[in-house]
């Protein structure tokens, strides 16, 4: 089983927002003000226990995927770093190309199951990866979405039971 799981927003968060309300975290990406400078990505840090979730999956036999929003080589090296620094279990990082979509990226490497959160804060749904994929693949490829800046440490641990969630 194939795990295409999103970065930003659904495993990982700016440290100085640990602590905060996700409601609070939203409102605060909403009004840009929670836009934290440059090296805003690389203050990265998890979100709960989503390193023990991976790793449960992981053991159980799960290929997994990351999908970072950063572009650029050393954006995404960062994201890289990030993911070694806290130990997140071995895994492709993806990216998107020159010209390409998230979707594309996701109709390339056809996962199992995409994990990703709602995008609250930047749109929601027109900035998802699941809902632009093409109708044929959607029958191939399971969504979970969780809420932005809510983790996933609600998701089962039986990796065959993420096929069945809603």
């Amino acid at each position: 089983m194939r795990i295409l799981i999103f970065t930003e927003g659904t495993i990982l968060t700016h440290r100085d927002w640990i602590g905060l309300p996700r409601e609070r975290i939203v409102k605060l990406v909403k009004s840009r003000e929670g836009l934290l400078g440059v090296d805003h990505f690389a203050a990265s840090v998890p979100i709960g226990n989503c390193v023990r979730k991976i790793e449960a999956w992981k053991r159980q036999g799960a290929t997994i995927l990351y999908l970072t929003s950063r572009r650029t080589p050393e954006e995404v090296r960062t994201i890289r770093r990030i993911l070694t620094k806290y130990n997140f279990p071995q895994g492709e990082l993806l990216f998107r190309n020159a010209g390409e979509e998230y979707k594309d990226v996701a109709e390339r490497t056809l996962p199992d199951i995409i994990v990703e959160d709602d995008c609250e804060s930047i749109g929601g749904e027109e900035e998802m990866t699941y809902p632009y994929i093409k109708e044929e693949l959607k029958t191939r490829i399971k969504s979970v979405v969780v809420k932005e800046f809510g983790g996933i440490d609600h998701l089962p641990d039986d990796v065959s039971d993420l096929l069945y969630c809603q």
